[in-house]
């Protein structure tokens, strides 16, 4: 493991070691997991599910007119002009 200092807030820290008795667990154990839940968050999803969730969505929504594909220039222009 690589060694880094973090400095945090008072109220942070005393939370820290709190849950760190409460858990039974390190406050570092605690970091470490937050971090790589953090970043599991913001990762990107890959292609595959990029395409999985794209392709659930097909057909999902209904707006009940039955030209809006074609003609959306006019319906988006209406919709400008309320």
């Amino acid at each position: 493991m690589i060694r880094m200092q973090v400095q945090f807030t008072g109220e942070q820290a005393a939370a820290l070691k709190e849950a760190s008795r409460a858990r039974g667990r390190s406050i570092s154990d605690l970091v470490r997991e937050s971090v790589t839940r953090f970043l599991a968050r913001d990762a990107a999803p890959s292609r595959e599910e990029r395409v999985r969730l794209a392709e659930e969505m097909l057909g999902a929504f209904d707006s009940g007119i039955p030209d809006l594909a074609e003609d959306h220039d006019r319906y988006l222009a209406e919709d400008f002009d309320d």
